[in-house]
């Protein structure tokens, strides 16, 4: 370490992830905005992760990015035995679940007689082979990588406290730190102008409901199906549903919408820019997050929509109902029922009132809350108090 930075203090961190930008999913986009605003406070932040196609080692913007090549990818889980040689770092922050590389990283700490910070990101549920798989998992090397660990960082303690956590957080509750995810609140703005999308996709005064999600198998979970269902009942020709996102299910979805008789009403964007993006959400009414497990644990997609002065319906979930503050920014409906989302569909879309009430509040708890500058320096702390 060197003297430099807002704290007085430079630190060498190596940030180590399964997934990461381009690639649309959380997890990454959270190891993303965590490495800019740490390096922006002055420490020398390297991102270690899974080689995907189309991306090369590099350096965007002053962030240093090791692409590894894994020897074989399970879903979004890369095998990296080279994480097992990691050195010259003062901090390692793992970003979990990572099946295939976190084991790496418990095992680099041992031989260095180290500790790692660990971000607890969400469980890891499925079904069949594969839920036999984690459940293993959980109960064995999933154990050892969570105890090893310096701090669990968590995105909410109500989260942990429902989750795999449960154990850890009932003998060791002072292991636990709660740091939110966040949200740009520059890009993401009220002021953006919705009108650019509405006008790309035939869309004049329809009422526009929105998902963000990816399409693919590890995120099951979303519920999009259930949304499907919700908007087939509400069955408003004044209504549209954009689903952003893409996904080896995508087709699936959009077959399942046209057996349903909807499809004329639903737009699939597929995966849009990143420059875009903050304009499907100004062009939206409400956003929609009905996942149906405890695989959601935030939601940054009803931050990004909050931000943007939207209100949001998203499943009454630990984690996400930290979020979503019922009645004031959004409503929180029961997980996987579609009558109660449909309900709360139409008491937002029937009552421009209370969209712009909600609107209002939410931003003002994004701006107060997820902040990434403020995230970032509360991750400082945690990670300097701790060395």
């Amino acid at each position: 370490m060197s003297l430099c930075g807002v704290c007085g203090v430079s630190m060498k961190i190596v940030e180590v992830t399964a997934t990461f930008p381009p690639y649309n999913g959380g997890t990454g986009n959270v190891c993303y905005h965590n490495s800019i605003e740490l390096v922006k406070l002055g420490h020398n932040v390297s991102v270690y992760t899974g080689q995907r196609s189309n991306l090369t080692e590099g350096k965007p913007g002053t962030l240093s990015v090791k692409y590894l090549k894994p020897l074989f990818t399970i879903g979004n889980a890369p095998f990296l035995p080279q994480l097992l040689i990691l050195k010259d770092y003062d901090v390692v922050h793992l970003h979990y679940p990572f099946f295939f590389g976190a084991e790496f990283v418990y095992l680099n700490s041992i031989l260095r007689n180290s500790r790692y910070f660990l971000t607890y990101h969400n469980d890891v549920i499925s079904d069949g082979l594969l839920g036999l798989f984690f459940k293993i998992h959980k109960n064995t090397l999933m154990k050892l990588v969570l105890n090893r660990a310096e701090k669990i960082i968590v995105t909410s303690i109500d989260y942990s406290e429902n989750s795999f956590l449960l154990e850890i957080w009932k003998r060791n509750p002072e292991k636990i730190v709660e740091i939110s995810n966040g949200v740009d609140i520059e890009r993401f703005n009220p002021n953006n102008d919705g009108s650019i999308i509405r006008k790309k996709l035939n869309i004049e005064n329809q009422k526009i409901i929105l998902f963000v999600g990816a399409l693919d198998k590890p995120h099951f979970f979303k519920g999009l199906e259930i949304l499907l269902e919700s908007f087939k009942e509400i069955s408003n020709p004044n209504y549209r549903l954009i689903i952003v996102g893409d996904g080896e299910l995508k087709q699936n979805y959009i077959e399942k919408a046209n057996k349903m008789g909807i499809i004329s009403q639903v737009i699939f964007t597929g995966r849009v820019s990143s420059e875009d993006l903050p304009l499907y959400y100004a062009a939206s009414d409400v956003t929609v997050l009905p996942s149906t497990t405890m695989g959601e644990a935030f939601g940054l997609v009803l931050v990004e929509a909050m931000a943007t002065s939207k209100p949001v319906i998203a499943s009454n979930l630990p984690g996400v109902r930290s979020v979503v503050d019922d009645g004031k920014n959004g409503f929180l409906v029961i997980p996987g029922n579609s009558e109660d989302l449909t309900s709360k569909i139409k008491k937002i879309l029937d009552d421009e009132e209370l969209c712009c009430k909600f609107g209002k509040h939410g931003r003002n708890k994004v701006e107060e809350r997820y902040n990434w500058i403020n995230i970032a320096k509360q991750l400082e702390l945690t990670l300097l108090n701790n060395l």
